[in-house]
This record gives C-alpha cells, sequence and structure tokens, in this order.
C-alpha cells in the first residue's frame, strides 16, 4: 500500500505594507487603506522595474509645435 504524503499547511504571508495578517477580502493587504496605499505608489510611479536599457529621451517628442498666434 502506498502511503500519501502529509500536506502541509502554509501561513498566509502578512500585509506587504503594514506586516499585520492579510484579509482576504483585501489580499495581499489586510485593509483598504493599506491596498489603496499601494494603488497611490503605483499611479504616482513610485515603484519601477529595474532594467537594462537606458531611459528614453522623450525630448519633444511627440509634442506638437504651436504655430506662432498672428499679431
Amino acid at each position: 500500500m502506498a502511503t500519501t504524503p502529509k500536506l502541509r499547511l502554509v501561513k498566509p504571508a502578512p500585509c506587504p505594507l503594514c506586516g499585520k495578517p492579510r484579509q482576504e477580502q483585501y489580499r495581499p493587504f489586510c485593509s483598504k487603506r493599506c491596498a489603496e496605499i499601494d494603488m497611490g505608489r503605483w499611479l504616482k510611479e513610485g515603484y519601477a522595474i529595474a532594467t537594462e536599457e537606458a531611459p528614453e529621451d522623450t525630448g519633444s517628442e511627440g509634442q506638437s509645435e504651436k504655430p506662432p498666434q498672428p499679431k
């Protein structure tokens, strides 16, 4: 008879912002507040993914110049 391996329960990771136990409703966060703080950081570009590429120089590309106004 083959024995089945025992399953090990994994403790859920805590909230990545404050370390409190996470809530399923807001996972992986503990509260709506922590979820919104994280969203704000993303929207304000507070997080960045490291790359080996040099940043693009946007300069004046994509910006349309306004024609001179008649006097």
